[in-house]
Parts: structure tokens; C-alpha cells; sequence
């Protein structure tokens, strides 16, 4: 099965060496990588020097500059024009997969009926912080709630059958959508391993969830599209099921941050503020 994989990059020049050589090294026997396609929109850091270099040394890469930062949607459309495989790869610029990742990621698509499949990411952080116990906690929970209903981010593999994206700021999920539109199911591949890198500080963790949840918002507003993440009985019940006495306390913070973040992305979607183009956090740099 051959597969085309993008990478939608504004200023990583701190990663994304490491992660096109990640897929580079990829244990693979089903899967063949067609192509890497890198799309850097508007990056004003090292990270066109670095691809303009693993290009010479790998033909399979492509890379697109976009001069201007258009947005993470922009990205993926300039991806979706040229990419030619059956199934195609969406990756974030920030995450490194683990060597099986890309096999057990697309081998579900063997079965027809699937549509798209969703990684499982687990964050770098060695430190017990506070953040850090909430981000893993947090990813703790996408993975127990993906289980049940998958959700997707960070990376996705999906059928060639979509040949634009609108502005969102879940384009996974919005991939996804548009996927299940064509009778397709979603699958969460629980063996296709990513690292990633969370949020260090409290302001950076409130920008983010405030970002992503007033991109589901969108997603129900104008397409009548519900994530997971928003059944908040489901959610409620694995919280239940991960407390401890070790953790209660990480826990409730955790709730009242993620209450608060949702907060202010719903106040931030009813007075029409925009995510399309948003602020990089520099505490999820490598």
C-alpha cells in the first residue's frame, strides 16, 4: 500500500529534521512511503534551510514554501493538490513517531469500510510537575475516550478522497468529518505510537485547550459535526475510573483549567473571534 505523508510546518526547525528522518527509518512491510510532501507556511526560522538540505540527500521529499503564514488549512490544501496516493498521511511538525507508527497507522484501512485512522500520541515530559502530570493525564484521557469513540490528532491517515479543506481550527477532526460524510468509518490505531511535546506553563496549556475547544465549537456550529471530546458523560466516566488518592488533587486542577480554557473559547466563538492563523506556544518547542 503505498501512502503519501504531509507535514504542515511554521517555525520547526527545532523538529522537523527529527521527525523527516523518523519516517525515513520507518520499519515497514505492508506500507511503502511514496512521498514526503513538507509544506512550510510562512517560517521565518532555519526550518526551509534544513528541508532545502534533506532534499538533496532523499528525492521522495517535496517541499512547498508558502512565503506568507496562511494558515494550517492553506497547508493542507497545497498537500491535498499534488498528493496522488490512495491513502494519505496528515502530520503535525512537532511530533515524532514511534518506528511502527506509520505501518500500524495505515494497516486498518485494509478493511474498506474504514475511512480514516487516528494515532495515539503520548507526550515527552520527564518532570513531575504539575503541567506535566496534567498534560499526560490529558492525553491519558484522549487515548481511554478514543477507545471508545476515536478522535484524531497530532497524526491521521485517511482515503485520497477529499480534495479541500474550509478554515477550521481542528483539521483533523474536520478531515474526519468529511471522511464519515462518504459512509466511512473512523478507527483509533491504539499501537501507532507519537510523541509529542505539551504545554509547560499554565498560560500556554489555558492557550491551547481555549484554541481547541473553540474549534469544535465551529465544527458543531456550521457542519452539526460533535468530537468526542465534547460527550462530557463519556468523559466524566473515565475520570472517574483514573482517580486516585495519589492524583485526586492533579486531577481537579486539571478539571478546573480545562473547565476554564472551555470558558473562554466559548466566549471567544460567540464574539467571533478567529484560530485560523494562532500563536505558536514556545513552551511546546522541543
Amino acid at each position: 500500500m503505498d501512502v503519501t505523508i504531509g507535514i504542515i510546518a511554521y517555525n520547526e526547525e527545532n523538529n522537523i529534521k527529527n521527525l523527516i528522518q523518523s519516517l525515513q527509518n520507518q520499519k515497514l512491510s505492508k506500507i511503502k512511503i511514496k512521498k514526503i510532501i513538507v509544506v512550510s507556511s510562512g517560517s521565518t526560522d532555519n526550518t526551509n534551510r534544513i528541508i532545502k538540505k534533506l532534499i538533496k540527500k532523499d528525492k521522495k521529499i517535496e517541499f512547498i514554501i508558502q512565503k506568507k503564514r496562511l494558515g494550517k488549512a492553506s497547508g493542507i490544501n497545497e498537500f491535498l493538490k499534488i498528493a496522488k496516493s490512495n491513502i494519505l498521511i496528515l502530520s503535525s511538525a512537532d511530533i515524532i513517531p514511534k518506528k511502527d507508527a506509520i505501518e500500524n497507522l495505515c494497516n486498518p484501512l485494509i478493511d474498506k469500510k474504514i475511512g480514516i485512522c487516528g494515532c495515539r500520541p503520548i507526550p515527552r515530559i520527564n518532570n513531575q510537575s504539575i503541567i506535566g502530570n496534567i498534560v499526560k493525564l490529558q492525553w491519558l484521557l484522549h487515548h481511554k475516550i478514543s477507545i471508545i469513540k476515536p478522535k484524531f490528532g497530532e497524526m491521521v491517515a485517511f482515503r485520497n478522497i477529499i480534495k479541500k479543506i474550509k478554515n477550521t481550527a481542528a483539521d483533523e477532526e474536520y478531515i474526519a468529518m468529511k471522511i464519515k460524510q462518504n459512509n466511512l468509518k473512523g478507527y483509533y490505531a491504539k499501537n501507532a505510537i507519537i510523541n509529542n511535546y505539551g504545554p509547560k506553563n499554565i498560560s500556554d496549556l489555558i492557550k491551547q485547550r481555549r484554541r481547541i475547544h473553540w474549534g469544535h465549537l465551529e465544527l458543531i456550529k456550521k457542519n452539526t459535526y460533535k468530537t468526542a471530546s465534547l460527550n462530557y458523560i463519556t468523559i466524566f466516566k473515565e475520570i472517574i475510573k483514573i482517580i486516585k488518592v495519589n492524583n485526586f488533587y492533579i486531577i481537579i486542577f486539571a478539571i478546573i483549567l480545562e473547565g476554564y480554557s472551555r470558558l473562554l473559547g466559548s466566549i471567544d466563538y460567540y464574539i467571533n473571534k478567529n484560530y485560523y492563523i494562532w500563536e505558536i506556544s514556545k513552551s511546546t518547542k522541543k
